[in-house]
């Protein structure tokens, strides 16, 4: 199983678990705020995960009922591997919910995925435009930069995650990565 495929079971749960809940939410929930403050000054890389699924808890979880079962039928045909679907229902979501930050990720990350890479920047720019603390898209695009080899931006990109989540072993395992890179330059 890959890393991947980790990461999309995880977010698989986090939306059931959110589901569970029976609430509609996103991006604009009151308790996202007071998740941030304690994410910002969570003492070590645990409770900061823990709080992490929470908010994600949040961003999975639509404004309506479409949104939701739209947001499901993204996260199944992902976890089939079947993008061009994912996409088109993206899409959908989009169209109906345009400013529901997680539909804009999820796009993002499936046009990652079938390999348009300016495609997913653009709609990661919306994600971040509609969520600037949405560390997921961040991350996304710390990702993208790396593997542009454009380290500097790449750098800046991890270094906002860790603004925003300073127990992020990803983003600090990522910094050390680009600044491997970055001394391989030199």
């Amino acid at each position: 199983m890959t890393c991947l495929d980790h990461i999309r079971i995880g977010l698989v749960a986090i939306w059931l678990s959110a589901m569970a809940a029976g609430a509609h939410a996103d991006q604009t929930a009151e308790e996202l705020n007071p998740l941030f403050d304690k994410l910002a000054s969570a003492s070590n890389a645990s409770e900061a995960s823990q709080i992490e699924f929470k908010i994600w808890q949040h961003w999975l979880v639509g404004p309506d009922d479409n949104a939701d079962v739209l947001m499901s039928q993204i996260i199944a045909a992902m976890k089939a591997r079947q993008l061009t679907l994912g996409l088109n229902l993206s899409d959908q979501l989009i169209d109906s919910s345009p400013n529901f930050a997680e539909a804009w990720n999820k796009r993002a990350t499936l046009h990652y995925l079938v390999g348009d890479i300016d495609a997913s920047v653009e709609d990661i720019k919306q994600t971040i435009a509609l969520e600037p603390r949405h560390i997921g898209a961040i991350s996304g695009l710390g990702l993208i930069f790396l593997q542009q080899r454009n380290y500097q931006n790449a750098l800046e990109a991890f270094e906002q995650v860790l603004k925003i989540s300073p127990q992020s072993e990803s983003a600090l395992r990522s910094i050390e990565r680009v600044r491997d890179k970055l001394g391989d330059e030199i």
